[in-house]
C-alpha cells in the first residue's frame, strides 16, 4: 500500500477543523500521514489540531502565504507517493483515499485523480446537489474554459506530477521549489491545472462517485467574485506567456464560461443584479456558450432573471423546487454511472 500524504491547510477554521480532521482519520485506507499546515491562524484552529493524538498527525507551522503558499509547504515536507488535498473546512467520505489511489493504481496514464463532491451547507447538512464535471478527456482547451475538479479537497495526485512542473524562486527570503503558484491568493488551483495540462502528458481524470463534501459558505460579497475575475485574468496572462497559440484560440470562449460560473455564483449568494450583469457579459463575450451548452446557460438566464426581478418569496419557492429537481436527476446519474 503506497503512502499518502494529506496535506491540510489552517487558517481561521476553529468552527469546521476538527471535523475535517477526523474525516481523514475515518479513511477506510489507512497508509497515510497528514500534515497540517498552520499559515498563522488565529483563531483556536491549531487548538483543536493539537487535541488529537494519532501519531500520523504532523503540524507545521509558518508566517502566513496564503492557500497556495500553504500547500506547497505541504507538499515539500510529504513523504508520500500520492499527495491529497483537504481543505480545512471541507469532509470526506471514508472511502474516498482508498477509491482514488485505486483508480490512480489502475490507471497509470492519469496524474490527477479527482472525485465529484456533494454541497453542504455550513452546518455540514447535504443541500442535495452535487458538482457533475466531464471526467474524461480533459484537454487544455476544456480547463481554460471550466474548472473539472471542483474544489481543492477534491484531488489525489501522483508526487511525479509536482516534480514535472515544479519551478524555483525566491519569494520568502530563499530559493525554493513551488509548485503552485504563490503569486495568487484566489484561482491557484485552476492555474496548476492547466500547467499540468500544458507542460506535462499527465492525464486529469475523474471518478463518478461524489466522494468529497464541499461546504458553500452562504456569505460573501459580489465584490469578491470581480476579484476571482481579476484572479482568473491573471491565470490567462500567465498561461498567454508560455502558450500563446492555445490562449488566442480559446480566450474569449473561456472568459464567456468564467463570467457565466460567476454569475451563478452570484445567484448563489442572492445577488440578482449583479448575476445579470455576468451573464449578459457573458454572451456579449461569446454568444458560442449558448450553443455549446444551451441548457445550462438558459437556465442560468432564468435564474438570474427571476431573482432580479420577482419578489423574494415567490423566487425562493421557486428555486426550492428547481433545486430539489436538479439534486434527484444528479444523483440519479451518479448512481447510474456507478451501476
Amino acid at each position: 500500500m503506497k503512502k499518502v500524504s494529506v496535506i491540510i491547510p489552517v487558517y481561521g477554521v476553529e468552527k469546521y477543523i476538527a471535523a475535517t480532521l477526523q474525516s481523514v482519520l475515518d479513511q477506510t485506507y489507512k497508509n497515510f500521514e497528514v500534515l497540517i499546515i498552520d499559515d498563522a491562524s488565529e483563531d483556536r484552529s491549531i487548538d483543536i489540531c493539537q487535541q488529537f493524538t494519532d501519531p500520523r498527525i504532523k503540524i507545521i507551522h509558518q508566517a502566513n502565504r496564503g492557500l497556495a503558499g500553504a500547500r506547497n509547504t505541504g507538499i515539500r515536507h510529504a513523504q508520500g507517493e500520492y499527495l491529497a488535498f483537504l481543505d480545512g473546512d471541507d469532509l470526506w467520505l471514508p472511502e474516498k483515499l482508498e477509491k482514488q489511489v485505486a483508480h490512480l493504481e489502475n490507471s497509470p496514464a492519469v496524474g490527477v485523480s479527482f472525485s465529484r463532491s456533494a454541497f453542504i451547507n455550513e452546518a455540514g447538512k447535504a443541500l442535495g446537489t452535487y458538482q457533475m464535471p466531464k471526467l474524461k478527456g480533459i484537454t487544455t482547451p476544456y480547463l481554460l474554459c471550466r474548472n473539472p475538479v471542483g474544489n481543492g479537497s477534491a484531488p489525489v495526485i501522483r508526487r511525479e506530477v509536482f516534480e514535472a512542473i515544479k519551478f524555483q524562486d525566491n519569494l520568502h527570503g530563499t530559493i525554493e521549489d513551488f509548485y503552485f503558484d504563490e503569486h495568487f491568493r484566489q484561482s491557484e488551483d485552476i492555474e496548476c491545472w492547466i500547467r499540468i495540462s500544458i507542460k506535462t502528458d499527465w492525464e486529469i481524470e475523474g471518478i463518478s462517485e461524489a466522494l468529497t463534501l464541499y461546504r458553500v459558505n452562504s456569505g460573501g460579497l459580489s465584490a469578491n467574485m470581480l476579484k476571482q475575475l481579476d484572479s482568473w485574468e491573471k491565470v490567462i496572462e500567465k498561461t498567454r506567456s508560455y502558450a500563446p497559440e492555445i490562449v488566442t484560440r480559446w480566450e474569449t470562449l473561456a472568459r464567456a464560461y468564467q463570467l457565466r460560473y460567476l454569475a451563478r455564483r452570484a445567484v448563489r449568494l442572492q445577488d440578482g443584479s449583479m448575476a445579470v450583469q455576468l451573464l449578459n457579459r457573458a454572451l456579449a463575450t461569446n454568444w458560442r456558450i449558448l450553443l455549446q451548452e444551451p441548457r445550462r446557460t438558459l437556465i442560468s438566464l432564468a435564474a438570474a432573471y427571476f431573482l432580479w426581478l420577482l419578489p423574494q418569496s415567490l423566487y425562493s419557492s421557486i428555486e426550492a423546487v428547481a433545486l430539489k429537481s436538479t439534486g434527484a436527476t444528479q444523483k440519479r446519474r451518479i448512481l447510474q454511472e456507478q451501476s
